[in-house]
């Protein structure tokens, strides 16, 4: 096991759902793999791909793994969803998999610490205040980032909570600001909606269809960074210049 090979970089993050990477090829909205939306992703400046396997066998998620590696591998984190036993057994053969994400019924995120060690980068699912509470109560380093939401209403995830909208973001945000930990926004988010995230506190911005199920997941993935990018420098002009001494 060793440490992510590139910064954690949670500002443009794709989550590579299987599922709606199928759809959209079927529907022949492009037809490009999985493996070849996150190349794409990660060339136009994504920085970060979670890969999204529900469904799927255990083994099959270990080989999506190891097809998407050589797309991420010195460019962009690599995380799983779920599958931690799996994700253990990939990063000791030396697959370059940074760590995963779970959600609030995935298991404990203390538990998953030790089954990855500290070089692990773990992502939980967090919303409600008691959630943030619990992680509150965990060792200083058991969780490196939160993903919140929904924020908008979403079709990619069949048992996504309620929309929480930005205002509900900005609660969430502030709490894991308190905690140091990262916040990302998802649910229903697009090019054209990283300054409310930004705005809202959140350190980074991930997606499903707006990569996944777009005609060109190039393309849009490049909209998307110039979005976060040109968002980010507009906050940074806009805050007050330090006094001088």
């Amino acid at each position: 096991m060793s440490a992510p090979s590139v910064d954690n970089d949670p500002s443009v993050y794709l989550v590579a759902d299987v599922a709606v990477a199928r759809s959209a090829r079927e529907r022949g909205v492009h037809r490009l793999s999985l493996p070849e939306i996150a190349d794409a992703a990660v060339s136009h400046g994504v920085r970060t791909v979670q890969l999204r396997a529900k469904g799927l066998p255990e083994d099959e998620a270990e080989e999506l793994v190891r097809a998407l590696a050589p797309a991420t591998e010195g460019r962009a984190l690599l995380l799983l969803n779920d599958f931690t036993a799996a994700a253990r057994r990939l990063r000791r053969a030396g697959v370059p998999l940074d760590g995963v994400h779970i959600g609030q019924t995935d298991g404990s995120p203390l538990e998953v610490r030790e089954l990855l060690g500290p070089d692990a980068v773990i992502g939980l699912s967090a919303e409600a205040p008691e959630h943030f509470e619990a992680i509150a109560r965990l060792p200083k380093g058991t969780v490196d980032a939160v993903g919140i939401g929904a924020v908008r209403a979403t079709t990619s995830k069949a048992d996504a909570p309620a929309p929480i909208g930005f205002e509900g973001l900005a609660r969430a945000a502030a709490r894991a600001a308190g905690l140091g930990l990262d916040a990302v926004a998802i649910g229903g988010l697009a090019a054209g909606d990283a300054a409310a995230v930004l705005e809202a506190g959140a350190q980074g911005m991930a997606v499903v269809s707006a990569i996944c199920a777009a005609e060109d997941p190039g393309a849009a993935s490049a909209a998307l960074r110039r979005d976060w990018d040109a968002a980010l420098s507009s906050a940074a002009a806009r805050r007050p210049a330090p006094p001088r001494g």
